[in-house]
């Protein structure tokens, strides 16, 4: 059998569950009941499957520190990690092709690409791992094979997969793709028990993907084969990074890989299986994971509830207090609180999609930021001022940077700081400081071996996150515009 390279495709903001999934924070880092992520949770079982020894991961280069980050807490079997860099999102066609020409290149033509969307929940480990054994031989004999999931209920949110004639045990040639159906035609199809879920699961032969690629979406696959031509790779111990070329990449066409190829093919086979599957598409699908009281109501963190039923409410800092409430939806976060009504929690996506056109920071991000060297929280901001919390990991490092508006005290809280400030280099200890100027070089770097903590005290005229020059960065950023 060929090798089987897992491929995590990570994109999309996760609007319908704002305000926890954000676009600089998006649905796959969102964290269940465990502490997993959702992530972690689909490195963990791609990790596992027999003979993977190497995962390739497509994500957004904004994200690519975090997602290792998360990759390294969870990576038991030290498989080696591969990462495609898309410096804006193109849907999946393009994702694929991406990934199968790497494939091509670095593992051969008959590689075998499993393709997982980053932000499934799966809880049947045991049958995830032989349906990825069929779909595999499927893949093998040339067919792109899919997973289509035995639906529980007549459900809308859904495209289905229609069988069509057997290709032995329990796999079988896919007779068509289905839209979203209405209500009356998912209960048909559901008593009908011939549609299965569209799970956007795939296990795919390069050579065969990319030759039905040549055919069925020859401009993917020029566009992207072009946009790899002028990427940059980078090769370290275990691990492969190519970063697209955002002049080219931006040049493919932004669409999916249903539309692109598989509605199209006719080699397309479809394996049913029954996984314990949840593509957690809103805060219903979240309530539905958790144990409830005996009035129905879920509650993380402190709560004091008078006549209330069937609601899910999850605030860890503040107290909530309810009285008369039935069927609601409560997310409370630092800097914004949810409310909405349980049935209508697919309609949350509304609220992110007019933040995003007001350009307004709680569409994309939270008070608390990660970056490669840590974290920063805002505390406070004003007309002229903003105070942040900066935790700086041991042994990382903010880029020597300038600001052109704004001058910046720093206090140390916690931990050794080691202070660049223009020409001097100077140690600070917990309760000392520095203050910087507008146009000063400077860099903070944690020298210890616990984390440093800082309060960061911003004044000036502008205080935008794009008011940054950066000279040098050990996370290869430069010349980005953004914070540290």
């Amino acid at each position: 059998m060929s090798v089987l390279i897992p491929c995590i495709i990570a994109g999309g903001a996760g609007t319908r569950l704002w305000p926890v999934s954000r676009e600089a924070m998006p649905k796959p880092f969102m964290r269940l009941a465990d502490g997993e992520s959702l992530l972690q949770k689909t490195f963990v079982r791609a990790s596992a499957l027999p003979g993977v020894e190497r995962v390739l991961t497509v994500t957004n280069r904004d994200v690519l520190f975090r997602t290792q980050d998360e990759y390294n807490r969870v990576n038991s079997f030290n498989v080696a990690l591969d990462f495609i860099l898309e410096p804006c999102g193109r849907n999946t066609a393009p994702a694929i092709a991406a990934a199968a020409l790497h494939c091509a290149k670095q593992y051969g033509e008959d590689s075998l690409l499993l393709i997982l969307p980053a932000d499934h929940l799966i809880e049947d480990i045991p049958a995830f791992e032989q349906a990825v054994a069929q779909a595999a031989q499927l893949a093998h004999d040339g067919w792109l094979s899919t997973f289509g999931l035995v639906p529980s209920r007549a459900e809308t949110g859904f495209g289905y997969i229609e069988q069509g004639e057997t290709l032995g045990e329990r796999a079988y040639k896919v007779a068509r793709f289905v839209e979203k159906p209405d209500a009356a035609t998912a209960q048909a199809y559901l008593d009908g028990g011939r549609h299965l879920w569209n799970a956007g699961m795939f296990c795919l032969r390069v050579d065969a993907v990319l030759r039905e690629l040549q055919t069925h979406a020859p401009e993917v696959l020029e566009t992207v084969a072009h946009c790899l031509e002028q990427s940059v790779s980078k090769q370290g111990e275990r691990a492969l990074q190519v970063e697209l070329d955002p002049d080219t990449f931006v040049l493919a066409p932004d669409i999916s890989i249903d539309y692109a190829l598989m509605e199209r093919s006719s080699q397309v086979a479809v394996v049913p299986c029954e996984l314990g599957w949840s593509d957690i598409g809103s805060w219903e699908a979240v309530r539905e994971l958790r144990q409830t009281d005996a009035q129905g109501n879920y509650a993380n963190g402190e709560t004091v509830l008078h006549d209330v039923s069937n609601c899910y409410i999850d605030s860890p800092r503040r107290l909530v207090g309810g009285v008369g409430l039935d069927n609601l939806i409560v997310i409370d976060t630092p800097d914004a609180l949810l409310i909405a009504d349980a049935a209508r929690s697919q309609e949350v996506k509304i609220i992110a999609q007019q933040l995003k056109r007001q350009g307004h920071e709680a569409y994309r991000l939270h008070r608390t930021v990660t970056r490669p060297w840590g974290t920063y929280t805002i505390l406070e901001e004003g007309a002229r001022f903003k105070i942040k919390r900066i935790m700086v990991r041991p042994g990382e490092s903010l880029s020597l940077q300038m600001h052109h508006h704004r001058s910046e005290h720093w206090i140390i809280v916690s931990g050794m700081a080691c202070v660049t400030n223009g020409d001097e280099e100077f140690l600070l200890d917990t309760n000392e400081s520095t203050f910087i100027k507008p146009g000063r070089t400077h860099r903070l770097t944690n020298p210890g071996v616990i984390d440093l903590v800082m309060i960061e005290v911003q004044s000036g005229e502008y205080l935008g996150e794009d008011d940054i020059v950066r000279f040098t960065d050990i996370y290869g950023r430069v010349p980005e515009t953004a914070i540290g």
